[in-house]
């Protein structure tokens, strides 16, 4: 396995998939990233050179912010968000959606399982 950005990328599928592995990297920026260090994007990893991946880890590391850096900052825009109390701070600080999507039914990943409140118990009689 080769470590690039602090991570482990598997060695046995394509570079191009293998960089998607890392947290702010996706299809694109890893095709790119190839590209500028001039290296096949159907190689697989464990076929790459050790000089080649040095290319890749100094392009990720001075034009990519990934990882510790990128989350750390996903969280900090998310807090800011929250503290001057705009309508997605609010969201996020609920725990609901905040693009825009219809909660009356959908919305289980943010909302988490249903919980159903018990219907009261009716009169004898009616």
């Amino acid at each position: 396995m080769a470590r690039v950005a602090g991570v482990d990328i598997p060695a046995n599928k394509r570079s191009v998939i293998s960089l998607t592995y890392i947290f702010g990297i996706g299809n694109a920026s890893a095709a790119s990233i190839l590209q500028k260090a001039g290296i096949d994007v159907e190689r697989r990893v464990k076929d790459l050179s050790e000089d080649e991946l040095d290319k890749i880890r100094k392009i990720i590391d001075s034009e990519y912010q990934t990882e510790g850096n990128l989350r750390a900052t996903v969280r900090m825009n998310i807090k800011r968000l929250m503290d001057i109390g705009c309508f997605r701070g609010l969201r996020h600080r609920k725990g609901l959606p905040c693009r825009g999507q219809r909660t009356r039914t959908n919305s289980r990943t943010r909302k988490g399982p249903r919980r159903t409140i018990a219907n009261k118990k009716k009169a004898p009689g009616k």
